[in-house]
């Protein structure tokens, strides 16, 4: 009797996806040695059928991205401000984390400028908990009916199929409120040296409720342990053309080596009824709250000590959504966040299938007592009750011990309009500040000579007059410098 185990003499040998041992892994069938290939020749259908399906859709945005798995420790007391398991003292949480570009296809390169992607998914006792952020405090737009009209003139135009500055500069100027964003973006920080060398932050103003129902409002900072670090225009530029995936590989070489990278979680707390008077919005995306006016407080740290095993199972179908907030948490009034709750489970009902959730790498580890059922690619059976309310001891919500607490009081008629400004809100102030107070003599060098590069590729008037004046705005001295960088070019 012999046994189908692979032994070190007996390797394992190859099947089709149903199991079923394959002759060659060479040849096809065929009549004769030079005679056709016959269409019952199923293990080269299932070949080549599989092959011309191996590719998903991209996502749309943050194609280009890369990750890894490891934990979460509380290692601060914050729970008079929240409740969540995941935010206890002492608790460890496994934890997913993919870092992407916003704007490049899978295939572009890792190096160019532009905001990178900061996402984890905290696999708690409670459900998946997501924060979907980025490695910038601010973003370019506050409303989100222009997210996909800034994505779009950030990628490629419609005849020459060319990425074009003209039209990013024609949206930025167009858009004043981008200039704190766009200030980022064009420092040190645009192009990080890697991912382990850059912050992560929620951007967004999030909601907590500790067990007593007091609620607070969040900003989350995860602060990189290695230290800030930066790769200069030319060296990025450099870098694109030799190894498009340099992120990816150096991310991967050191987990591969032990050498795991870590970021301290800090939280900015905003007492609930603060919100109501603070001079800037709190829940407008393109500002930060200054940390004179709410300091960190430190929670516990983040850490990534594996690799994935299949990076199109973990990591290409992984699933962030800033939806699944898990209790003790929420969202807040700030319009994109909302929008957010909606678009991103949207786009991987889209690009992966309605049952992405029972894909392992989105799987919580804590149970599901869903009454959803059926559908493309299902994976867990369905039991009977199907439906609720039932008397057959189905599942049933418990309002009592998880209440709806993540709330807040509105009142006002259907309006589009902007939010209502306060007292020190306004499209300049806070990018100003960065400019000139953040960023030293060098950085700010720095900046100009990036911005220049940038206006002196392809950008014509008036869009560059406009882009002149936008920088006047933000800081006169460094507008003069670009313009006069610009024109003397």
């Amino acid at each position: 009797m012999t046994s189908d185990k692979p032994t070190s003499d007996k390797p394992k040998h190859t099947t089709t996806d149903a199991g079923i041992p394959v002759t060659s892994d060479e040849h096809s069938l065929t009549i004769g040695p030079n005679g056709p290939i016959l269409l019952n020749d199923h293990y080269l259908i299932e070949q080549m059928a599989n092959f011309n399906r191996e590719r998903i859709p991209e996502r749309q945005p943050h194609a280009k991205g890369g990750g890894g798995f490891g934990r979460f420790e509380v290692t601060h007391d914050v729970s008079q401000y929240t409740k969540a398991a995941v935010f206890q003292p002492g608790t460890v949480t496994e934890t997913l984390m993919r870092f992407s570009t916003v704007a490049g296809e899978r295939g572009s390169p890792d190096t160019w400028r532009d905001p990178r992607g900061f996402s984890i998914k905290f696999y708690t006792t409670e459900g998946n908990f997501d924060m979907v952020g980025n490695n910038t405090p601010v973003f370019f737009v506050r409303d989100p009916m222009k997210f996909q009209h800034f994505i779009r003139s950030q990628k490629r135009r419609a005849d020459t199929n060319l990425r074009d500055h003209d039209m990013q500069w024609d949206f930025w100027t167009l858009s004043p409120e981008s200039a704190h964003q766009v200030a980022w973006l064009m420092g040190d920080r645009g192009i990080p040296k890697t991912w382990r060398h850059m912050n992560g932050y929620s951007s967004h103003t999030y909601m907590w409720i500790n067990a007593e129902g007091e609620r607070f409002w969040v900003k989350y900072h995860f602060k990189t342990d290695q230290g800030i670090d930066f790769l200069t225009q030319e060296e990025a530029d450099k870098m694109a053309g030799t190894d498009a995936d340099y992120h990816t590989r150096d991310l991967y070489h050191a987990l591969k080596n032990g050498d795991h990278p870590s970021w301290t979680l800090k939280v900015q707390i905003m007492p609930f009824d603060e919100a109501k008077t603070y001079r800037y919005n709190p829940f407008d995306l393109t500002k930060v709250w200054p940390h004179a006016d709410y300091p960190l407080i430190e929670v516990g740290k983040l850490m990534l000590d594996r690799n994935p095993t299949d990076y199109h199972t973990e990591i290409e179908q992984a699933a962030f959504e800033p939806n699944n907030m898990v209790p003790g948490t929420g969202l807040s009034p700030d319009k994109m966040l909302l929008a957010r709750g909606f678009s991103y489970s949207d786009a991987h009902r889209a690009r992966l299938g309605v049952n992405y959730r029972q894909i392992p790498v989105n799987s919580p580890k804590s149970p599901v007592h869903s009454y959803s059922k059926d559908g493309a690619m299902r994976m867990h059976n369905v039991t009977d009750p199907v439906y609720a309310p039932n008397s057959k001891g189905g599942p049933s919500a418990d309002a009592e011990r998880y209440p709806i607490d993540n709330t807040w009081e509105v009142s006002g008629d259907f309006v589009r309009t902007a939010y209502t400004l306060r007292r020190d809100d306004d499209d300049w102030g806070q990018a100003h500040t960065l400019v000139r107070e953040v960023m030293d003599d060098a950085q700010r060098d720095r900046l100009v000579s990036n911005v220049i590069g940038h206006l002196s590729d392809g950008v014509t008037d008036p869009v560059l007059e406009r882009a002149f004046e936008y920088w006047r705005n933000i800081d006169q001295e460094v507008g003069d410098r670009i313009a006069q960088g610009v024109k003397g070019g």
